[in-house]
């Protein structure tokens, strides 16, 4: 194993990189390119499900900046991919672009996926492997967890008022936060593959669960809208719609509805409530992460957002990494990620380095 002087610091900035892109059903990648004298010749993060991955991007990047690439050097944070999906397999990218060499940090160990290094030998690159592992684990440290028990990653959306109601004591709710977060909260509904609600929110609030464009129009792409829960669900329902995106999970428990919905091709799901369903899928450990949108007003006395098990004491508590903070009109958005704990499912994994709470969005 054989590291140039340089390649720390880039695996660093590679990995500043990955932590831009989106936690959800795929991995967070970054990629740098360099010269053996550790210019940078085109960097790059994987944006999302269905976008080119980091290795092309950078590749790019540097097409763009008029670089030669012939003989450069890239770092990434995991191994490049070896099949096709929604984009073409990154070892091929890479061979093609004529790098020299490959240094990556983390193995792709998804069956699907892995292989990589093994074809970038094959073709003649240099490929080492290990450079801050670890720190790359940790920053896909859910991603790995959702793909190691074989279900969707769940991000968890709440709106809630500054003492955490989701509703006044009367029920309504319509709007807590602003028209700029409601218009801010598509862009997850646009990325994921369903959207699931319990059945007592589908009968008190008869939602529609669609997801739209920033000019209000329908997307192009609409995922499943799944109400969960034992209470039959009206035939003229908003949520059953016309297009067939409509799935009714008979049951109560969390792990099952993961299940059907895993059988149904669903990677990323968002819960949207209510309190009961999102209550249950925290104590159950299932939410890997949370969009709270967080509105400046108080509302005594109150609807929680969450129906939980009472925490004994504080070492019950639920720890969350802080991931980013931003401004949505007069509202605030704080997205987090769970950390893995003892009795769910995995050890306790330590906060990752802190990061510029804008760079998500950059």
């Amino acid at each position: 194993m054989t590291f140039l002087p340089e390649d720390e610091r880039l695996m660093r900035r590679a990995l500043e990189l990955a932590a831009r892109g989106p936690a959800g059903a795929n991995p967070r990648v970054g990629a740098v390119i360099a010269d053996p004298h550790g210019r940078i010749l085109g960097e790059g993060w994987h944006h999302g499900a269905g976008t080119p991955h980091a290795e092309p991007t950078a590749i790019a990047d540097a097409a763009r900046r008029g670089e030669d690439l012939r003989g450069a050097r890239m770092l990434v944070t995991l191994e490049p991919c070896n099949h096709t999906g929604r984009t073409g397999p990154c070892s091929e990218a890479v061979v093609e672009a004529g790098l020299g060499s490959l240094v990556y940090a983390a193995p792709d160990r998804t069956p699907q996926a892995r292989g990589g290094a093994e074809a970038l030998r094959h073709a003649g690159l240099e490929v080492t492997a290990g450079l801050l592992e670890a720190e790359s684990e940790r920053l896909n440290r859910r991603w790995s967890l959702r793909m190691s028990e074989g279900r969707p990653f769940v991000t968890a959306k709440l709106a809630t008022s500054l003492d955490y109601a989701m509703a006044a004591a009367d029920g309504s709710s319509q709007w807590i936060t602003s028209e700029e977060s409601r218009r801010h909260a598509q862009s997850l509904r646009r990325r994921v593959d369903a959207i699931l609600v319990g059945t007592g929110t589908v009968l008190a609030d008869n939602p529609r669960l669609t997801a739209r464009e920033d000019d209000g129009d329908d997307a192009v792409r609409q995922p499943l809208r799944v109400a969960v829960g034992l209470r039959e669900v009206p035939a003229g329902a908003a949520i059953r719609g016309e297009d067939g995106r409509f799935r009714h999970v008979r049951t109560r428990d969390p792990r099952e509805a993961l299940r059907v919905l895993a059988a149904e091709g669903a990677e990323h799901v968002m819960l949207e409530g209510g309190p009961q369903l999102l209550g249950a899928f925290l104590d159950a450990g299932l939410v890997d992460e949370t969009w709270h949108y967080l509105a400046p007003m108080l509302i005594p006395g109150g609807r929680a957002a969450s129906a939980r098990t009472a925490a004994a004491s504080l070492s019950d508590a639920d720890r969350m990494v802080l991931e980013s903070v931003e401004r949505i009109g007069p509202d605030v958005l704080l997205r987090s990620q769970t950390l893995d704990s003892p009795d769910r499912g995995g050890p306790a994994s330590p906060a990752p380095p802190a990061q510029d709470p804008t760079a998500h969005e950059k």
